[in-house]
């Protein structure tokens, strides 16, 4: 290959757009303060109130990836109760919308992670767009 064809494709690879990178999430959930902190790429973007673990129950502690995703949800332990906009990260356990939204900001839980049915949907949908894979779930105190 001649030395002017190299440069050529040197520079049609140079002046090419990089692939676009699916760029993490992390919703850490500090339970201290009943609130939800969403980060893009290392930014924060969001910052909302939830609701953990009331007493007698638990919200468990740790990070994990994003595991499953259920748009309209229904409890199986808890009578069908609705949980739309699941993202499931541990077991059963899973950041999703609830209908009693005057609870958020205070434990009212059986253990999963309550958003405003609105924010849940807005992370549902930033969990779709770069995949599970790049979704982060943080539980700390």
């Amino acid at each position: 290959m001649s030395t002017k064809i190299k440069a050529l494709c040197i520079a049609l690879l140079l002046s090419m757009p990089a692939a676009a990178s699916a760029q993490t999430i992390v919703a850490k959930v500090d339970v201290s303060d009943q609130q939800m902190k969403v980060y893009v790429g290392g930014k924060l973007r969001h910052k909302w109130p939830v609701s953990t673990a009331r007493a007698g129950k638990v919200t468990p502690r740790g990070a994990w990836k994003a595991k499953w995703l259920s748009p309209n949800h229904k409890s199986s332990r808890y009578n069908g109760a609705p949980m739309p906009w699941s993202i499931f990260y541990s077991g059963n356990f899973a950041v999703h919308g609830t209908p009693h939204i005057k609870g958020l900001g205070r434990p009212a839980s059986a253990g999963c992670v309550r958003l405003h049915p609105d924010n849940a949907k807005r992370l549902f949908k930033m969990t779709q767009k770069v995949g599970l894979r790049n979704v982060q779930v943080v539980v700390v105190n």
